[in-house]
């Protein structure tokens, strides 16, 4: 059972963080350039909207009625949808995209649109992964997970000895599991954990949102489709299902080779609540950059490839990773912190199976969590 005990960082040892933030700001100001978004962040926004929109129009409209076009427009609007996530919806739910809040929340919308929920998606993951990255039982995108183990202080099963086999079919549905499951639980759980209230939302209207915005998203993703197509049940859940797996998957193998991947570091509170390092210096002792030389794919992916920049300056557009990179990497080592970074994107889905495999062993001994007591973390608004 969870304690109050708040979970603290140590203070920033060596001015790492202020060091390393005052480079970044001498960056944009002698560049003259803006963290929001520019010009390609604006077209990217539009692509992306184009590539999953433009499919359910295609279809909708007769355009393509064969079985087999339509299933190659639900490909399309997988990537798409992903795409959105990636992108748009990631980068204005950090209220990075615009210097108006305005701008940020209708963008942030766009990931109810496409079925999930800003709000709970913003508390996962703003509050409780970027500030308590691989953190076991706060960080909720490694624990609990059920089939999977992500981390070594997890219960061991059994089944976690094939999990680097068999994750790569569950990641797919990643998706599916937000739009029917996750959504309605995390809000419920938030609820009770005062997480909603630390927030300073209101729980009736969070509630009314996802309510409303799921009841949409169904209207428009299988009402109007159902209506107007001549189309079994079958058909259109195969399609549904088609265009969802696409995007958990894609989304699931972008997210987790950053933080579970062969050489990353799984630290623990002590039992009074303390953690060794800074939050910064945590950052990236669990986060790991890849194919950073790849600029089409750092492209489509949102930047998330540059997973060490984007966990210690979230607030920038994801457009201007690439080049603060060498400044955060030039101050990592010149304070002798590690710099992780796997040259291809090949090369982190192998270490990702790797360590998968290796928390799949048996523990030698009893995970940490079941000598030591968890405690909750300090969350602010």
């Amino acid at each position: 059972m969870k304690t109050t005990t708040p979970i603290k960082f140590s203070p920033r040892r060596g001015d790492f963080f202020t060091t390393l933030n005052q480079r970044v700001n001498e960056h944009f100001k002698s560049t003259g350039t803006a963290r929001q978004a520019n010009t390609e962040m604006k077209i990217k926004t539009v692509f992306m909207f184009v590539l999953y929109f433009t499919p359910y129009f295609l279809i909708l409209g007769g355009a393509v009625s064969h079985p087999v076009g339509m299933f190659a427009l639900c490909l399309i609007m997988g990537a798409g949808l992903a795409g959105i996530g990636l992108s748009i919806m990631h980068d204005a739910n950090h209220g990075s995209y615009s210097t108006k809040s305005w701008v940020n929340n209708m963008l942030g919308y766009s990931l109810n649109v496409v079925g999930g929920n800003a709000f709970n998606w913003k508390v996962q993951h703003n509050v409780l992964h970027h500030t308590y990255t691989n953190i076991h039982d706060v960080d909720e995108d490694i624990s609990p997970r059920g089939v999977l183990r992500m981390t070594p202080h997890g219960e061991w099963k059994v089944i976690h000895q094939f999990q680097h086999i068999y994750c790569w079919f569950l990641y797919g549905l990643m998706t599916l599991v937000w739009v029917f499951v996750k959504d309605f639980v995390r809000l419920v759980r938030y609820q009770r954990d005062g997480l909603v209230k630390k927030q300073r939302a209101d729980i009736r209207t969070e509630w009314t949102v996802l309510i409303v915005t799921k009841v949409l998203y169904f209207g428009y993703i299988l009402v109007i489709p159902m209506m107007v197509l001549s189309i079994t049940w079958g058909q259109w859940l195969i399609g549904f299902l088609v265009m969802h797996y696409v995007a958990g998957f894609i989304l699931a193998i972008i997210f987790q080779p950053a933080h579970v991947i062969d050489g990353t570091e799984y630290p623990m509170p002590d039992e009074g609540g303390n953690m060794e390092s800074s939050w910064a210096i945590h950052q990236l002792l669990t986060t790991t950059n890849f194919a950073n030389k790849s600029t089409w794919f750092s492209w489509y992916v949102g930047g998330l490839n540059f997973q060490v920049e984007h966990h210690l300056f979230p607030n920038v557009c994801h457009v201007h990773y690439r080049k603060i990179s060498k400044i955060v990497e030039n101050t990592a080592v010149e304070f002798g912190i590690p710099y992780k970074s796997e040259p291809t994107f090949w090369g982190a889905l192998t270490g990702h199976a790797k360590m998968l495999k290796e928390l799949g062993r048996r523990p030698a001994t009893v995970p940490v969590d079941a000598a030591v007591v968890p405690v909750a973390p300090a969350i602010v608004p």
